[in-house]
Order: structure tokens, then sequence, then C-alpha cells
């Protein structure tokens, strides 16, 4: 896997939260959590390279010289519908970060990645746009997103899942070079289903207890 280009975070709080999201007797409500959790910290991780600028302030006892971030501002992207589980913790640690949605399905038919529904704020040429995504699995969904993400104009993107399939990863690196994939686990592969192994299983019906 030596080929791939993917940045694995090895937080030991994340990889132990994974490893509670993966079994299967983990409930609707811990899952849920421990995704928010998760998503917390690795954007914490994810942002550790944000460029930074001095201003002045006062504080309580004087004036001094101190940081705050500066460069592009950020949206936060969740590729529906099991995106949307990582929503709240990347916003609970960028909250003035704006939300689009991006909707896709994949054809029955042609297995091919359809667009349904895509909002995003109107200056995304101006954002970091941070794409959130539990599972890489075949990788179509995710290129066909954010390849639809620069026709809007986006030019900074952020892929964040939380498993990935090494077959997904080299799709995306295939497709879209230029976007850095963060992830917590790359996995073994696909099975013939294309769930990835050993994965957690589909994570939208665990989020949404739609099982």
């Amino acid at each position: 896997m030596s080929d791939l280009k993917i940045n694995v975070i090895n937080h030991p709080l994340i990889q132990h939260k994974l490893t509670l999201m993966r079994k299967e007797t983990t409930g609707t409500k811990d899952f849920r959590e421990l995704l928010e959790e998760i998503s917390m910290l690795m954007a914490y991780e994810i942002t550790r390279d944000f460029p930074l600028k001095e201003i002045e302030i006062k504080t309580p006892v004087t004036t001094c010289k101190s940081k705050v971030l500066t460069g592009k501002k950020v949206g936060v992207v969740p590729i529906l519908r099991a995106g949307l589980g990582m929503l709240n913790g990347v916003v609970n640690m960028i909250p003035a970060a704006r939300v689009g949605h991006v909707g896709m399905y994949r054809d029955p038919e042609t297995l091919k990645p359809v667009e349904y529904y895509c909002k995003l704020p109107s200056d995304v040429s101006e954002r970091t746009l941070i794409v959130v995504d539990p599972m890489l699995a075949t990788g179509g969904s995710s290129a066909a997103a954010l390849s639809l993400l620069k026709a809007k104009g986006a030019k900074s993107i952020i892929l964040m899942c939380l498993v990935v399939a090494p077959e997904g990863v080299r799709v995306v690196n295939e497709e879209h070079p230029d976007v850095p994939i963060y992830t917590a686990s790359v996995d073994e592969c696909l099975n013939e289903h294309g769930y990835i192994v050993p994965g957690l299983g589909d994570a939208g019906d665990r989020i949404f207890g739609t099982l």
C-alpha cells in the first residue's frame, strides 16, 4: 500500500474509539456519539498546519500580541447521508465554518454515482472545504463529489474519512491528486458487495438506526 497517497491519523484516542465503533454490538446512540468525538479529534489534527497571524489584544492585565487563524475561510461539506454524522464534530472545532451539502447515490444499473442535491456557500472559491464521509469504499461517490465541488469553483479541498479501502483511495488519488485524504484507518479491501473489510458495516444505517 506504499503507493497510496493518504494521511493516517494514529492518535490513541481515535484508534480506541474506532475500535468501539467497529463492534457489532455498539448501538446507534453510542455509534453516533463516538463518530462525533472522532470527527472532533480528526479536525484538530487536519488543521494542524493552518496558517496563523499575530494581532494585538487587551487582556484584563495588559496588552499583548497573540495568534489567530489567517488564510482561507473554512467550509464543511458532508456527503449525504452518512457524512452528516461527522458534521457536528468538525463544526464544534471550527464554529465559524460555513456548511454545504452534497447528495450522491449509486445508479443500480450503471453503478455510477448520480448527484441529487447540492447546496454550497456562495464563496466556495475563497474557502478551504473539508469534505466529510465516514467511508471511502469504491471511491466513486467521493470522486464525483470532489469533481462537482471543483466545477462549482472550489480550489482548496480536504477529504476526511473515518475508514477507507485501498481501492477507493487509489480512485481519488488518480482523479484528484491535489486533494489530500485523511483517515483513521486504511482497511484491508472491499468484499464482493462493495463493503470495506473489516470495516464497520453501513455507516449511514448505524448512524441513523435504519438497519
